[in-house]
């Protein structure tokens, strides 16, 4: 009997040893800090958002398994990645997608998905997913709505009119035909199992997150996004809810750019992110986008564009205290000089605002606010503008904010800071 009570002892140590191994593997929240087994995980990360279309040739893969070892040699640990897109006709959408029709996925670039995660996971780096689209750049919501209704899709690419687009784009948190099909690929993807790990996605360490989608919004200002709203936040919710119901390992975040990409309504912003499906915030900074720089007027535009992103920053730490959550702030990025697109030319501009964001970061952590990482928009390591795929969509001038491999003084930044978040993790008790 003593023999009998020894052995399931045992047993039951053993299997609670490799349970909590397994818990401890995932990243998870804890109040307002992320946490990787007993510390928290800060991270410094970038966007490569084509990771899988590299990951599907071997030519790709040579180059993938490159950037990875000088991303990692740098300390940045974190890739946001696109895991989804959906076959369009616009000008401006990537001409590979992985969903060919609803349903039907191009089995390559999954596989090139596959590569590029376990090639992430090898090296103890972690990645968040996005799962769809508010912008035409890979088809996304706009293009689900085409397939439910049949009707052509606005294209703001050829037309220059970005209001009928994503007033078109928005429809789709109200078409319950197209968030099926939506969440019928979800769930073949999170179930999915990699065929270089053996292992689901459900139980991947090398998944940081889940992302609803890529920047997603009610609709454009106005009655257009009131009218959406209540659709908006349903979605945002009951989406967030049905992909913890799959995978109960890993976080999950809705893509928001914050208050930009909720019309600047700070309290549809807050009632986005108050779930309690909704595990951490994010933000997204556009200086160019939003008007702030001009990278032919730098002397008069960075600046205030510096001052108007601090801003920007704080507002969303205030935010996310309020809802008692991390924040990452998970896009951003800046010209190079004079909108140049080639490596080689200069970004003292871009080398003074990564600064600066990475400083605020970094001492808003150490005092104890909610920042617990980056992405910046974006990498292009190995790429050239002439040779896809770089840090741009084809919508976009390639190369237009893609950080090189070879940009030795942006690199610098990187390192230095990533080195600085290693050294506030290794303290924390």
């Amino acid at each position: 009997m003593r023999r009998l009570q020894w052995f399931f002892t045992v047993m039951f140590l053993l299997l609670s040893t490799q349970v909590e191994g397994r818990e401890s593997s995932f990243i998870r929240v804890h109040g307002t800090r992320f946490m990787q087994g007993n510390k928290p995980y800060f991270f410094t990360g970038v966007n490569m958002w084509y990771a899988c279309i590299l990951g599907s040739t071997p030519e790709g893969r040579r180059r993938l398994t490159a950037e990875l070892d000088q991303l990692k040699s740098m300390g940045v640990l974190n890739l946001r990645v696109l895991a989804a897109s959906e076959k369009s006709r616009l000008v401006g959408s990537i001409p590979d997608a992985i969903q060919i029709s609803p349903g039907v996925c191009n089995e390559a670039l999954l596989e090139g998905l596959d590569f590029a995660m376990a090639e992430i996971g090898k090296r103890g780096m972690t990645a968040v997913l996005f799962l769809n689209n508010y912008w035409q750049w890979s088809g996304g919501m706009a293009q689900y709505v085409s397939w439910t209704t049949g009707d052509t899709i606005p294209d703001p690419d050829r037309s220059g009119d970005w209001g009928s687009f994503m007033r078109f784009s928005a429809r789709f948190y109200s078409d319950a035909r197209a968030d099926a099909w939506y969440r019928r690929y979800v769930r073949t993807l999170v179930w999915r199992i990699n065929r270089f790990t053996g292992k689901r996605y459900a139980d991947d360490p090398a998944v940081m997150a889940w992302e609803l989608s890529n920047e997603p919004r009610p609709g454009t200002l106005g009655e257009n996004s009131r009218s959406n709203a209540d659709a908006f936040l349903r979605w945002n919710r009951e989406t967030a809810a049905f992909i913890h119901s799959l995978d109960p390992n890993h976080l999950v975040t809705t893509g928001s750019e914050g208050l930009v990409g909720c019309n600047r309504d700070t309290l549809l912003f807050l009632r986005t992110h108050d779930d309690p499906s909704v595990d951490y915030v994010n933000c997204h900074l556009w200086p160019k986008n939003w008007g702030w720089f001009d990278a032919r007027r730098i002397d008069e535009t960075l600046a205030p564009s510096e001052a108007k992103a601090a801003e920007y920053f704080r507002t969303h730490m205030v935010l996310a205290r309020r809802l008692g959550k991390p924040l990452t702030l998970e896009e951003f990025g800046l010209d190079r000089d004079a909108g140049a697109l080639e490596p080689g030319t200069p970004t003292s501009a871009r080398d003074r605002f990564l600064s600066l964001l990475f400083r605020l970061v970094e001492d808003s952590a150490a005092a104890g606010s909610p920042i617990a990482g980056t992405n910046v928009w974006s990498w292009a390591g190995l790429g050239l503008p002439n040779q896809s795929p770089v840090g741009e969509p084809p919508s976009e001038p390639q190369g237009l904010n893609s950080v090189y491999g070879s940009d030795v003084s942006t690199l610098s930044i990187f390192s230095s800071h990533a080195a600085r978040l290693k050294v506030m993790t290794e303290r924390s008790p």
